[in-house]
């Protein structure tokens, strides 16, 4: 499966057991406040100052290794 940034943050944690570990890596701790859930990884990434291409690109990376 691949990942996009239209994804909702709820859903991207439920993807894959890996995906949490890298969005707080790249500075995304607030994983468990309900607001996020309902967020756009598009939408967290501007809210955080993270490029969201490149991140959904580590994403995908590490999916396509699993």
């Amino acid at each position: 499966m691949q990942i996009n940034k239209d994804m909702l943050i709820g859903s991207l944690i439920q993807v894959d057991d890996c995906i949490a570990p890298i969005l707080m890596r790249s500075g995304m701790h607030c994983l468990g406040c309900p607001a996020s859930q309902s967020e756009s990884l598009e939408e967290a990434c501007m809210v955080h100052g993270i490029d969201c291409d490149t991140l959904v690109s580590q994403i995908n990376e590490v999916l396509a290794e699993r």
